[in-house]
């Protein structure tokens, strides 16, 4: 395991282009996976959960080639592979996956690490039983197996909305092969509207069609639709990009990201920067971020939940209090990340409070380093290497391996811009 040693630095400079978007990348694997001709990924993030996506689509019958920065799928019949597919820590690629599998013929097992197989998959199961999918897990929870019967019949769907926009993800990918019309119904309001909008647009460039209303509560996806293979440039990751943003705004430096394409779920963060008083200026695939003097704000994360971490670094150097609010799901992400954000940054200095779905955080305060226990995730790794570049003292980061499961070349690329960082 690589251990990183973060130490102070005062300012940061230069140009970095955005990893490619995580997830982009996994909707169209699998979109290309569902499709007869040959398509192509260019720019593609590969990391250690679109590499599961990847691996579990090539194992149910689709041919991958991959090159330099190049990926292209030829999709096929889904096919039942003869051991369970591992989907290592990726909840994108259980939770997509699992009605899509549904269109094979027999058993398919679906399994992951540990941590995977504690975050509820419940009222996906219970969807597809309302489809007439044969499906179990134990208790709502992974692993899964899905009793193929080689086609979704369709019918209505009735599934909450605050739970996972991955399992509705899901549902949009698998039902367009239906037999049938299928409607979806959201029962409660949905959250990470975003993402499913993304969702929606790689199903369009597919030639999918799906009636949607205003709202996002209510889809209607007609039956016995093809999939047709697609050229995808995919986008800067917005997502990955924010951690490296925060830190130049917290260092007040001046930082130039090129491959950002809006919209996009996190592009959320740009205005959120300038809520809090940075400078941030936006040309069609590109965004300059000056950092200055930051401000205290109130940030709703209903939609952006993977922002969070990223935040809340930003809260701990601004004046005055920032709340973050509605983001209960945090709690069953890699960690309970409400929790171990508030350990994390309280062990550095912070003052944070932690209630049932916020964050309240009181900046301005001096931050010093420490040995950060991040619970092997990787977004609490990145935040906590952030405050390290603006702590006393080292920030010392062990199994720092975690960040490749969005963002691998995350270290190196802060050491671009000129962070004192140390692998030992």
């Amino acid at each position: 395991m690589t251990t990183i040693r973060v130490q102070q630095t005062h300012h940061l400079s230069g140009t970095l282009q955005a990893p490619g978007s995580k997830s982009y990348t996994h909707r169209a694997i699998i979109a290309a996976t569902l499709s007869r001709g040959w398509s192509e990924l260019r720019n593609p993030l590969i990391c250690d959960d679109t590499e599961a996506t990847l691996e579990a689509c090539q194992s149910l019958g689709a041919r991958i080639q991959k090159e330099q920065n190049v990926i292209r799928i030829h999709g096929s019949k889904l096919t039942v592979p003869k051991e369970p597919v591992d989907c290592r820590e990726s909840g994108s690629t259980l939770r997509f996956l699992t009605p899509v599998i549904a269109l094979g013929l027999g058993d398919i097992h679906l399994t992951g690490s540990p941590g995977l197989l504690a975050r509820p998959i419940g009222p996906l199961m219970q969807a597809l039983e309302q489809l007439g999918i044969k499906a179990a897990a134990h208790k709502g929870y992974p692993p899964v197996v899905i009793h193929g019967q080689g086609r979704i019949h369709g019918g209505t769907v009735n599934i909450v909305g605050n739970v996972s926009s991955q399992y509705i993800t899901g549902l949009l990918l698998a039902c367009p092969c239906a037999d049938n019309l299928t409607e979806i119904n959201i029962t409660t309001p949905l959250e990470s509207k975003p993402y499913v909008e993304l969702t929606l647009d790689v199903l369009q460039k597919h030639q999918i069609t799906v009636d949607t209303s205003s709202d996002y509560r209510h889809f209607k996806i007609p039956g016995q639709q093809q999939y047709r293979e697609y050229s995808h440039m995919v986008p800067g990751d917005f997502s990955s990009a924010a951690f490296i943003m925060v830190a130049a705004a917290i260092t007040q430096s001046k930082v130039l990201f090129y491959n950002l394409v809006k919209p996009q779920p996190d592009s959320a963060i740009l205005k959120l920067l300038k809520r809090m008083n940075c400078r941030v200026q936006e040309n069609d695939t590109s965004v300059l971020i000056q950092g200055k003097a930051l401000q205290g704000i109130r940030f709703d994360a209903a939609n952006v939940p993977d922002l969070v971490p990223a935040c809340a670094v930003a809260a701990c150097f601004a004046e005055g209090e920032t709340v973050i609010a509605n983001a209960k799901r945090l709690r069953i992400k890699e960690s309970d990340r409400l929790s171990t954000l508030n350990l994390v940054l309280s062990e550095m200095g912070a003052s944070i409070t932690e209630s049932e779905d916020s964050l309240h955080i009181t900046g301005s305060r001096q931050l010093h380093g420490t040995v950060v226990q991040h619970h092997n995730d990787h977004r609490i790794a990145m935040a906590a290497a952030i405050v390290g570049l603006n702590a006393e003292g080292d920030t010392v980061i062990p199994n720092a391996e975690c960040v490749n499961k969005s963002y691998p070349t995350f270290f190196t690329d802060l050491q671009k811009l000129g962070a004192k960082i140390v692998v030992t």
